[in-house]
This record gives structure tokens, C-alpha cells and sequence, in this order.
């Protein structure tokens, strides 16, 4: 595939990895400002840096924007004209719409919305697709290059706003979670280190035992509860003080504070 990566800040620079070493590249263009901050790709293999933006949109098939949301609408303007019937555009740009893409570019375009989380950067990122009308015929593609460096799933795009927190802004969620799992370890006598250990492998063999069974969490909570037993003290500890009800309200005002920013973008 040839590919460019325009903008290559910290989420470009974990596509770009992700699109390296799993060797789905035939070529790939990253474009920055200050190509120094991308000297670490420098000697791979089909990985040309520029700062045109120009360049790499001509000698690509697969333009992923990776930009700050303020620049993006400028940068679409100033490569709209080079583009052919060949390209397609994946968007990983929060709160930029379809409509607004189109705009530009024109309806006849193909146009992806991709929303990525941080774990993209150990090939473990939850990505959410949507795509305009003429976009469908190739999302394929996008999923191709995600399932690379994650898992995708395809949904529609009034539900994006929703995606975002729930896979991005759920990266900081769990993050907390495991914060506070690990905190909780230190107090019941292991090293920090130690803690921080045995908290991230319990969540992730939590989410294997998901991905893995297709079973419900209730499923696997009723294996390790037992009548009169420490976990389901715990557990319902936990809830008398609102973990679930917190988490969901938490997850709630992020939407809606995300949807207040969209309001005021328009």
C-alpha cells in the first residue's frame, strides 16, 4: 500500500510504527513541520519524510490525516485539488464530520473517519470506522490497516462522539482504575513496583478472558465469587460506594462535555 501519514505527531508516529513493522507499507510518506522530530524513521525501508504535504498526497493511494483539529480544514483545502479518483481519505480527526469533509473534497470522494485510542502504539488500539457513501467501497482498506495495530469495528457516524469516550477517553478510565488497583497493592504490602505489576496483568488477563470466552464479565465474576467470601465483600463494598454508578456518570459528563465542544465548533 502506498500510504501517507499527514501530520506526523505522537498518533502518526504510532501509525507509522504499527504500519512498519507489521510491513504494510509499499511506500509511506510522513509529513511534519520540523521533519527532526521525526528523525527516528529516517533509513526504513518505502519511508520518505517531507514537510510537503504536496508530495506525499501525490505519490500516495491512502492519505491518513493525523493533524490538530484546528489546522485540518486548511490543510484538506490546500490538497483537495490533488487529489484523483485513485485516493482515499482516512480522517482520525475528532469532531471533523463526513459533511464537512465532503465539502471540500467533494461527495464522490472517499472518505473514512477513523477513531483510534493511545494503545495504537503496542498494536492494541480499539478503532471505530465510519465512511460517506462512496467511502463504503473502501473501508476494507481501513480496516486492514487498523486490524494491524488493533482491533476495528464499523459503526455509524452519529455514534462517534459516544466512540470517543468510550475508547478513547477510556484509556484514561482504565488507567485510573489500574491507579487505583495498584495503590490498593502498596497498601496491602507490595513494593510500587510490585503493585503496578500485578495490577496491569490482572486487568489485562480480565479483558483476555472477555475477548477470548465471549462471555459476559458477570460470567466470570460468578467464578471467583463464593457465598460468605472475601470477593464478593469486596465487590459489594465497592458498589455501596458507587464504583459502577461513578464510572457511568463519569462516562456520561465526558459525552456530554464533548458534545458542548462540537456545538461550539460549529
Amino acid at each position: 500500500m502506498k500510504i501517507a501519514i499527514i501530520g506526523t505527531g505522537n498518533l502518526g508516529k504510532s501509525i507509522a510504527k504499527g504500519l512498519i513493522t507489521s510491513n504494510a507499507i509499499t511506500t509511506l510518506y510522513l509529513t511534519k513541520r520540523h521533519l527532526k522530530s521525526i528523525a527516528e524513521f529516517e533509513g526504513y525501508n518505502g519511508v520518505i519524510l517531507t514537510s510537503d504535504n504536496a508530495e506525499a498526497v501525490k505519490n500516495s493511494d491512502i492519505i491518513i490525516f493525523a493533524v490538530q483539529p484546528s489546522h485540518f480544514e486548511g490543510i484538506l483545502k490546500d490538497v483537495a485539488p490533488l487529489l484523483t479518483e485513485k485516493h482515499v481519505l482516512i480522517s482520525t480527526i475528532t469532531g471533523f464530520s463526513i459533511a464537512k469533509m465532503e465539502a471540500i473534497v467533494g461527495k464522490e470522494t472517499f472518505v473514512i473517519r477513523a477513531m483510534p485510542n493511545t494503545a495504537i502504539a503496542v498494536g492494541k488500539s480499539m478503532t471505530c470506522l465510519c465512511s460517506n457513501g462512496n467511502g463504503e467501497q473502501r473501508i476494507k482498506i481501513a480496516e486492514a490497516i487498523f486490524n494491524r495495530l488493533g482491533t476495528t469495528i464499523a459503526i455509524p457516524e452519529n455514534q462517534m462522539q459516544a466512540a470517543t469516550v468510550v475508547c478513547a477517553s477510556g484509556i484514561a478510565f482504565w488507567m485510573r482504575l489500574i491507579r487505583a488497583t495498584t495503590q490498593a497493592a502498596i497498601q496491602l504490602g507490595f513494593e510500587a513496583n510490585e503493585a503496578q505489576e500485578l495490577a496491569m496483568h490482572t486487568c489485562e488477563g480480565a479483558a483476555n478472558l472477555l475477548i477470548t470466552t465471549g462471555n459476559h464479565p458477570e460470567q466470570e465474576i460468578d467464578k471467583v465469587t463464593t457465598p460468605k467470601g472475601c470477593t464478593i465483600e469486596g465487590l459489594n463494598e465497592m458498589e455501596h460506594k458507587g464504583l459502577s454508578s461513578s464510572l457511568i456518570q463519569g462516562m456520561v459528563t465526558s459525552f456530554n462535555k464533548i458534545n458542548t465542544i462540537k456545538t461550539e465548533q460549529l
